[in-house]
């Protein structure tokens, strides 16, 4: 099926041409033609599907030359607002078709100016919240609201925000919804927002990217990097590795280049330069391998990411969807290898039974020279470990923060202030929080604590 049967205008196509668009990827087949009418929508497909241009592209077709702010894209990460304001441009500039984007990690003097003259906005919740309530954005003539990776951004405590900005938007819209994901609370949520929505699922929520091989590794803690260090000499692939946390991405990043790796990390600690200069470092070559946390599995767009490994397992099912969504996109092929410790053994049991597939064991090669090598760097460090950094035990929050969502649902067993050791960050000044027979996560499978 062309582009050209889907009602899209010569001016649309056009566009589509200049930016290398050939055929309609399903979820854009199904989803432009209601979008195109006005209609609600919800986007059920895996990350890298084509889901962008599925909601771009009827918005500027509606709306090209109409003038004033009529709408609003909603985004979980920078990187994803960035990566869709690239779209926007693409496609909509020929048309006098202007964007803003409005995210954190920057000023906001560059976003009041852009605000000015935009009609459409793309944002992450929390920003756009700030900007509601300074006045330099209204949205009285809004008509098309759009949630992507939707499921995300509840994940990522984004509803009051959500609920914020929608009491700020007018009742009478469209609105489309998009994620790779569809269960609890995203439901619910979309029962709430949308009116009659047209369902477009091009596959079963919780379906990883079809042309990516997967395979698990069962190895210790302390096997880890020499195992990543291993995978990385069989190949020359682009690598995104994966990590639970900000500061072990920034270690393993720092051990992979003492192996004489070209490796960059990106995550909320980053500034937005270093985030942006990290992806493009990533995207052009510079670096080979890219340790990332979460925050980059709905917000990098590369063309040919060869491997993705889960040097952590997530703690959220849904978030390994994402993750292995960052390789194998389009039409591309690619790999996915995690690494699975004997504590991780029931997350990757909850991955399991939401993608309904059992991965494949690989056999871990601990014969070879790079691995063996790795591993008596590793038994050395254990022996002589050195002096303890200043800030060992204490958390990085800010006095009195609310905890992040890893703290949150795996409360330390005990007293002592949750994971953040201080008393003043991990679950508030009370201790731990209180977990015994309660689902953590609302939505799909989940571990029961």
């Amino acid at each position: 099926m062309p582009f050209s049967s889907l009602g899209l205008s010569a001016a649309a196509l056009s566009s589509l041409s200049r930016a290398g668009y050939t055929v309609p990827t399903p979820i854009q087949a199904q989803a432009i033609p209601p979008a195109l009418k006005g209609l609600d929508v919800i986007g059920c497909a895996a990350t890298g599907t084509g889901k962008t241009a599925a909601f771009l592209l009827p918005i500027i077709e509606r709306l090209g030359g109409t003038p004033g702010l009529t709408a609003l894209v909603l985004a979980p990460t920078r990187e994803l607002a960035v990566q869709i304001a690239e779209h926007a441009e693409r496609f909509g500039s020929a048309r006098g078709f202007r964007s803003a984007i409005v995210i954190g990690g920057v000023g906001m003097g560059a976003q009041v100016q852009a605000l000015r003259t935009a009609n459409l906005v793309i944002a992450t919740p929390g920003r756009l919240v700030d900007h509601l309530q300074q006045g330099t954005v209204k949205f009285d003539h809004l008509q098309v609201l759009v949630l992507d990776e939707a499921d995300r951004m509840l994940d990522m405590g984004f509803k009051p925000q959500l609920t914020r900005i929608l009491a700020r938007v007018p009742k009478k819209r469209q609105t489309m919804l998009f994620s790779a994901t569809m269960a609890g609370e995203v439901a619910d949520f979309a029962r709430a927002a949308l009116h009659q929505p047209v369902r477009v699922e091009v596959t079963r929520s919780g379906t990883t990217a079809a042309r990516a091989t997967q395979s698990v590794y069962e190895v210790s803690q302390a096997e880890k990097t020499p195992l990543l260090l291993a995978l990385l000499a069989e190949g020359e692939d682009s690598t995104l590795v994966f990590t639970r946390t900000k500061r072990r991405a920034d270690k393993l990043q720092k051990a992979l280049a003492r192996a004489g790796l070209h490796a960059e990390r990106i995550h909320a600690d980053r500034s937005q330069g270093q985030r942006q200069a990290a992806l493009e470092g990533f995207r052009s070559g510079r670096y080979r391998v890219l340790v990332a946390t979460d925050i980059a599995a709905r917000g990098i767009d590369v063309a040919d990411i060869g491997h993705v490994v889960n040097f952590d397992l997530p703690h959220v099912p849904e978030d390994y969807v994402h993750r292995i969504g960052r390789t194998a996109r389009a039409a591309a092929s690619g790999h996915a290898s995690s690494f699975c410790a004997p504590e991780e053994a029931e997350l990757l049991l909850d991955i399991e039974r939401l993608t309904k597939v059992r991965t494949p064991r690989a056999e871990v090669p601990r014969q070879s020279p790079v691995f063996l090598r790795a591993m008596e760097a590793e038994r050395a460090k254990q022996a002589h470990p050195g002096p303890p950094s200043p800030d060992h035990g204490r958390s990085s929050r800010p006095q009195g923060q609310a905890p992040g969502r890893h703290a949150r649902s795996h409360p330390r067993k005990g007293g002592g202030g949750g994971h953040g050791g201080g008393g003043g960050a991990g679950h508030g000044a009370g201790g731990s929080a209180p977990a015994t027979g309660k689902t953590v996560f609302s939505g799909g499978p989940r571990r029961r604590r």
